[in-house]
């Protein structure tokens, strides 16, 4: 039997890599011997993360187009044509049997090149309003595996499949590690723990939020683990003087880092909700604005329609965070109802699902 080839695609925020790289395992999972490549964009955070998790990844150069007149997008078409040119090279010289998408903007010009060869194609959608990329790319692709309803708007409905989003498998039943996550983080077991997320890249506006607040959380006896992104780590690291705080730029064990939590506040990007789903802590979503069609506050309404979170906005903030935030943390009842209501809506076979789609596709 020959052995079985993939092509996989996704970066610029871990939204875009972790997905990608959980596809990657169980295709691994199903076929050990198995070749995958991963394409990226050069100089975005996947060409380490890649690596880190054990694969190839070749860079492409190719940016997205930004919304004002910058001399980046003068570039595009340059960076398109050299991108579209790399990606047929690559997919002649590998000879893959599936090429998969997660978004991102290597993934354009790689599953076009793809499908336009031929080799069948797969996107994987992770939010409720799809990005530029993949309603570009949902024309030519054989299957596009979705994590929201109602996407027919965007993409042929023939297409669609239900899957949800692919999360980390070590997250699947982190209660389990709680003693090891309070040992782990040395917290204080009197204490509730807040743990704080801003996405891959830092939140600047959830990060000004909690240092302003910091003080006022102390009084109300919580300790917060606050993941504040690598581009803002040395304005807010001197922080960790504070007994009651961990300042982190990135967090290594998502696994324990949750079991710890009593309570979470995150952006809500796809991933991100996805993986809180599983988890099943009480959230408190703060939307990024600064995101096309606004996807992360529809994200995060998906989940709060169904009672399954709370949702500020960011110019909520400066008057209700204290607010919401005390009627939480005072509430036992209301914080596990959240979390069991959140829960009800995880997808924990969603990458074994897309990975069945995959596999129908190869010839």
């Amino acid at each position: 039997m020959e052995k079985k080839k993939f092509i996989l695609s996704g970066g610029g925020t871990g939204g875009h890599i972790y997905p990608a790289i959980a596809i990657a395992n169980e295709l691994k999972e199903q076929y050990p011997d198995c070749e995958i490549l991963f394409v990226g964009a050069k100089d975005k955070m996947e060409m380490q993360k890649v690596p880190q998790a054990g694969y190839n990844i070749v860079g492409l150069w190719i940016a997205g187009i930004q919304r004002k007149l910058t001399v980046d997008n003068a570039m595009f078409p340059f960076k398109l044509m050299s991108s579209l040119m790399k990606s047929r090279t690559i997919i002649k010289g590998f000879k893959p049997d599936v090429v998969i998408g997660t978004g991102g903007f290597a993934s354009g010009p790689l599953l076009r090149a793809a499908a336009g060869m031929g080799v069948p194609t797969v996107i994987q959608e992770q939010n409720s309003f799809p990005g530029i990329t993949n309603k570009w790319l949902s024309k030519k692709a054989k299957t596009i595996c979705v994590a929201y309803d109602n996407l027919e708007r965007f993409f042929p409905a023939e297409k669609i499949v239900f899957t949800g989003n692919p999360v980390r498998s070590d997250i699947l039943n982190v209660e389990k590690n709680r003693e090891e996550a309070v040992k782990y983080f040395n917290l204080n077991t009197e204490k509730k723990t807040l743990l704080v997320l801003g996405g891959s890249l830092g939140s600047r506006r959830i990060n000004q939020l909690i240092a302003k607040e910091l003080t006022w959380l102390a009084a109300q006896n919580v300790q917060v683990i606050w993941q504040c992104g690598k581009f803002y780590f040395e304005e807010y690291k001197h922080y960790n003087e504070n007994e009651n705080v961990q300042v982190l730029s990135f967090i290594d064990r998502m696994d324990l880092v949750y079991a710890a939590a009593d309570v979470v506040i995150s952006r809500s990007g796809a991933s991100s909700v996805s993986e809180l789903c599983l988890v099943g802590k009480p959230v408190i979503f703060i939307p990024s604005p600064n995101v096309a069609e606004d996807h992360q506050t529809k994200n995060a309404q998906a989940i709060v329609d169904k009672e399954g979170a709370l949702l500020l906005k960011e110019a909520q903030l400066d008057t209700q965070f204290q607010p919401v935030f005390s009627d939480l943390i005072a509430n036992e009842e209301r914080q596990q109802k959240l979390g069991e209501n959140i829960k009800k809506l995880a997808k924990a076979n969603a990458t074994k699902d897309i990975v069945k789609e995959i596999v129908k596709l190869i010839k």
